[in-house]
């Protein structure tokens, strides 16, 4: 498998979205917005996902090892690494997770939260996510997208949305996502594709994916395309160019102008 990896970030901040490509696994992550609010951990968001990321691939290095039983893994380890920090704290960096693994005569998938992977194949594309997240919380999801980016009244919509969030994130009643305890690995969703139904895949954190999803200004037949000929820096740099007609979030509602984007393009 060849894998073509970029990410970039969506602004100022530092980037909170991860990939990686090896010749058997593709994996992104993207690390959740704070808000600002306090999380518990000195560390921060990209150094959560830069060592969840690594814990990962060295666990699944292994190709025996089920997704499910790596991603329990990675996670495990990652909270080792700084127990002094707050980990019972609902806001503890977390992150979505997509992996790709290629093995004899099928390609796995695990998906936990928004970031999805899309299989090109003969007949079309199959788009595989997890919007468990977008069941939580509509009306204060709906308060923060009336509002412009970069003003005081969508700042604090975000702040009491995330707060909310956080009270139901990895739990029965919300929403599951990577974070500090090895059980969210159970609450994945995975599968497996024959090899000969699948042509090509891409897998993507939501800032990339939204010139399809959210923005409606590509197919996926035409960000395939896109991705053949000039590769992911090309897809990310169609999304900035699309953000910069609307920087205020007027003609598409969204969290921040531009977010932080991950791509791994994978062919064989």
């Amino acid at each position: 498998m060849r894998v073509a990896i970029e990410t970039q970030p969506g602004g100022a901040a530092p980037n909170e979205d991860w990939v990686a490509g090896t010749p058997a696994l593709a994996v992104v992550l993207d690390g959740l917005s704070t808000a600002g609010l306090d999380t518990g951990c000195r560390h921060g968001v990209p150094w959560y996902v830069a060592q969840l990321g690594s814990q990962l691939v060295a666990a699944l290095a292994d190709p025996d090892a089920s997704l499910t039983v790596g991603l329990a893994d990675a996670l495990e380890r990652v909270a080792a690494l700084h127990p002094e920090c707050d980990l019972a704290n609902p806001g503890t960096p977390s992150a979505t997770v997509a992996i790709l693994r290629q093995r004899e005569g099928a390609f796995d998938h695990l998906v936990l939260a928004d970031s999805p992977i899309v299989l090109e194949g003969g007949e079309g594309f199959t788009v595989l996510t997890d919007l468990r997240v977008e069941e939580v919380l509509p009306d204060l999801r709906a308060e923060v997208e009336q509002y412009e980016t970069h003003t005081a009244e969508h700042r604090e919509a975000l702040r009491r949305f995330v707060a909310a969030q956080r009270q139901t994130r990895n739990t029965p009643v919300g929403y599951w996502v990577a974070g500090a305890s090895p059980e969210a690995a159970a609450h994945a969703l995975t599968g497996s594709t024959p090899a000969e139904e699948v042509r090509a895949a891409a897998v993507l954190s939501d800032g990339a994916s939204r010139l399809v999803t959210e923005y409606g200004m590509a197919t996926w037949a035409e960000v395939f395309t896109m991705l053949r000929t000039g590769g992911p820096q090309e897809l990310i740099a169609t999304v900035r160019k699309v953000e910069a007609t609307d920087p205020t979030g007027r003609r598409w509602p969204r969290y921040k102008s531009g977010d932080d984007a991950a791509v791994a393009f994978c062919q064989w």
